[in-house]
């Protein structure tokens, strides 16, 4: 799984910088923008206001070149940081807001190009050296200031200016700024991608160490399951219904194999020593025949144990197979059952009470896997009953169920026994003594059958009397349409007619 954490954690720290390239470039040319846009505003709010206090110094007695301009404008430059100077209407130079002595501005001029521009637009906001008159490219802005004197309206420039490094080092600290928020998000949306991916794997690995020890044959490992209904959770549901699904078959098939061992142990071992008796002449010649019947009786055994186990093993790996399952007649089923027992009976002096409903009952099942149940359940009563007693077949209905019963007269079987007489393999001491060809799995198919229908089988026995009763679902009754009635109507009045005419 750790080439799974790595890969899924380089693909997010790829996705994230990718993002984060894109949002540093978008944010590189947006916050340059920014800033300029920020700084020119404040370059324009700065001659603004100079203007209105040269407006207002004008309408005093002072004049424009005396020495409280000068300090005027030094001070806004060291409050805003801007240079600030004036020029008349020729665009020649009279006050500078550097200090007195250290202003390379005064008497020179402007060049007539950014004055007819300043005229033209109302303004100047671009990058120049004003034709030499700066050192290097600075950001300008520059409007007209118009004073309007008793005598005459005089027009003047103000220009304001800054040093690109200025816009340039507020700009490098705000990019600071985002490129440090930036790592320290990217950071954390790293370790956050590491700590999700190796959540998300968890199951994996956990499945990773199922299927190992499934390979070792250890089926009792299960991967924890997430409340939840993305693909993570279905597949860990799956995961485990198939771990469900292969402990069931490797029961399944370890039970057979111990199962046949345990059965096939004494029948055969029997047949081998009559066998090797008959052959090295143990056994007398006269007393073959005897002996010979025997190795014949465990044979059919051996073969009815084969044919049961075969048939429990189909049953176990098919389920309750519900395209085998449809509507028959549950009474039809019974007699044909019960015909095949007739010679037994007979033989045995038994007497059969069939006690069946006058209308036919229609039963929903696998008439085969029913007809076996009712078999098994014959065999038995008919093998346990005493001689010239009754074996009474019972069949009614109630809350939507069939219920069958085979009662039969005999030994009653002991309380302990009955709980377990559905378990595989289980003979009571009864039947051992009774039953010498069986095998001890005809109550326990009945049992497998009738589980795989979702139905119900109970047995009781007191005083002599022994009963298994077991449950069957009815058919549903098809209603008849009201068109069907019609037509029956229509034709019960052609009879009548009919009827009339003949007579």
């Amino acid at each position: 799984m750790k080439s799974i954490y790595f890969k899924n954690f380089l693909a997010t720290a790829i996705m994230v910088l990718v993002s984060f390239m894109m949002i540093g470039m978008a944010f590189l040319f947006i916050g340059q923008s920014f800033v300029i846009k920020s700084h020119r505003d404040s370059m324009e709010q700065n001659a603004k206001t100079v203007t209105r206090l040269i407006v207002s110094l004008s309408t005093t007695d002072r004049y424009l070149s005396d020495i409280y301009l000068r300090v005027m404008l030094n001070v806004t430059e060291s409050i805003s940081g801007n240079q600030i100077f004036l020029t008349d209407e020729d665009g020649y130079v009279f006050s500078c807001s550097e200090e007195i002595g250290q202003c390379r501005h005064i008497g020179n001029y402007v060049p007539e190009y950014y004055l007819n521009a300043i005229d033209r637009l109302g303004k100047l906001d671009t990058t120049t050296d004003l034709g030499g008159l700066f050192d290097a490219q600075r950001y300008v802005f520059a409007m007209p200031l118009t004073i309007e004197g008793a005598a005459e309206t005089q027009s003047y420039y103000i220009f304001v200016s800054t040093d690109r490094s200025t816009i340039i080092g507020a700009w490098s600290a705000f990019i600071w700024v985002f490129f440090a928020v930036a790592l320290a998000v990217l950071f954390l949306a790293l370790v956050l991608s590491l700590v999700v991916s190796k959540k998300l794997a968890e199951p994996l690995d956990e499945m990773t160490a199922a299927a190992r020890r499934f390979a070792h044959g250890d089926f009792s490992v299960r991967v924890r399951e997430d409340k939840g209904t993305d693909e993570l959770a279905a597949l860990t549901s799956s995961f485990n219904n198939m771990a469900d699904s292969l402990e069931r078959s490797e029961q399944q098939r370890n039970e057979f194999i111990a199962n046949i061992s345990h059965e096939l142990k004494t029948p055969m071992t029997t047949i081998a020593g009559f066998a090797d008796g008959i052959l090295d002449g143990t056994i007398p010649k006269d007393q073959e025949d005897k002996y010979l019947a025997t190795i014949a009786d465990e044979t059919r055994r051996l073969s009815r144990l084969v044919r049961h186990m075969l048939s429990l093993s189909r049953l176990k790996s098919q389920g309750s197979d519900l395209t085998k399952r449809r509507d028959f007649d549950l009474n039809e089923l019974i007699i044909r059952t019960l015909l095949s027992f007739e010679g037994r009976t007979e033989d045995k002096g038994l007497d059969i009470d069939l006690q069946l409903p006058e209308d036919h009952m229609t039963v929903t099942a696998d008439p085969d896997s029913i007809t076996q149940v009712l078999y098994n359940l014959l065999d038995n009563a008919v093998k346990f009953a005493l001689p010239s007693t009754t074996i009474t077949l019972l069949l009614w209905k109630q809350g939507g169920k069939a219920y069958v019963s085979v009662k039969n007269e005999g030994e009653t079987i002991p309380a302990d026994d009955l709980p377990l007489i559905f378990d595989r393999f289980h003979k009571s001491d009864r039947s051992r003594s009774l039953d010498r060809d069986g095998v001890g799995l005809g109550l326990y198919l009945v049992k497998s059958i009738l589980d795989a229908h979702n139905e119900d089988i109970a047995v009781t026995s007191r005083e002599g009397v022994t009963e298994f009763v077991f449950t069957l679902t009815l058919a549903k009754e098809v209603k008849q349409k009201p068109e069907s009635k019609k037509r029956a109507e229509g034709r019960k009045k052609q009879e009548n007619e009919k009827s009339g005419e003949a007579l």
